[in-house]
């Protein structure tokens, strides 16, 4: 008898325990947050801070529907407390929600985070990235930029590796996507590793640049609010109250090298500086050699006239 009621404490003790976990989130430093996203296909994570009411709702939701989210995608579900790495992915900072698809993040907005219909429904139907990845060669045939974008409309960030501002970006603009998806394409091209052509076609001197293909006008974003909300409110309304451009025809190979070198000059000032300096002094090496030869000539031409002279006499 007594070794039986040990035996249902015990049982008891362990489904209690299981029940406790799934009701909390399991908690994972940084590092053990990127080996996540480098070795599975679905994560799923909580950005979040001690004493924090806000976090609490958010934690509060994401428990709530963290069985489906395996069931369905097979996600990791996870909590950072005080991560170094929220600012990568949201600007505002904890409390973020983001899910990595394949290690690309996707910002999950304030009103879906904690509403767990409207968080599901974001997370299932966002299992992939949205966002295009554009370059040379596909930008005209996917865009059809320069025959009337008959593909649809296209919002398109122009961006570097080495801005850190679009490291930034990249959770908010698959956001983007994902609101505006099946209603406007949301691309982005590499300015300088493989879309620099398209790039000089479309003048972007600068990263982030985003434009708008609509109907075969171009629209520039020129705000400096990179919120999610300022941009679907540009694609949706703003774009109309936006100076309306000529979406530009690609160049040709010469009307393109030439591009590239004003381009090569202007953000390199230092190369056209040295470079002016060196042709000055080759051209003043060049005019003292031309001097030094017409001074030889002149003696020659001299010497030639005294030697006919004395012959003469």
């Amino acid at each position: 008898m007594l070794f039986k009621c040990y035996f249902l404490i015990l049982m008891f003790c362990g489904l209690l325990t299981d029940l406790i976990k799934c009701q909390t989130l399991e908690v994972v430093t940084d590092n053990e947050l990127l080996d996540l996203c480098r070795s599975e296909n679905q994560v799923v994570a909580l950005f979040t801070l001690k004493d924090c009411e806000k976090c609490k709702k958010y934690e509060e939701t994401l428990t709530q529907i963290r069985e489906e989210l395996v069931d369905s995608l097979n996600a990791w579900v996870v909590k950072v407390e005080g991560s170094n790495l929220v600012h990568i992915y949201n600007p505002a900072k904890e409390p973020a929600l983001v899910m990595f698809r394949h290690g690309v993040p996707l910002l999950i907005p304030e009103s879906e985070a904690v509403n767990d219909e409207f968080l599901i429904d974001m997370l299932l139907n966002n299992r992939d990235p949205i966002v295009k990845e554009l370059n040379d060669n596909s930008f005209e045939h996917l865009t059809q930029a320069s025959t009337g974008a008959t593909t649809g409309d296209w919002f398109i960030k122009f961006y570097s590796s080495d801005s850190i501002e679009c490291q930034r970006l990249q959770a908010r603009w698959e956001t983007v996507g994902a609101k505006l998806k099946n209603r406007v394409n949301v691309a982005r091209i590499n300015r300088y590793i493989g879309g620099s052509i398209t790039a000089r076609r479309f003048s972007i001197s600068q990263s982030p640049t985003f434009i708008l293909l609509r109907r075969g006008v171009m629209y520039t974003y020129t705000s400096s609010d990179y919120t999610i909300e300022s941009f679907l409110k540009f694609v949706e309304e703003d774009y109309k109250f936006t100076v309306k451009g000529q979406v530009p025809q690609p160049k040709s190979t010469f009307d393109d090298f030439v591009h590239m070198c004003f381009d090569v000059l202007r953000e390199n000032p230092l190369a056209w500086k040295l470079g002016l300096t060196v042709l000055s002094v080759i051209l003043l090496c060049l005019a003292a050699l031309k001097k030094t030869s017409k001074s030889s000539e002149y003696k020659s031409k001299k010497k030639s006239t005294k030697s006919s002279s004395k012959k003469i006499k």
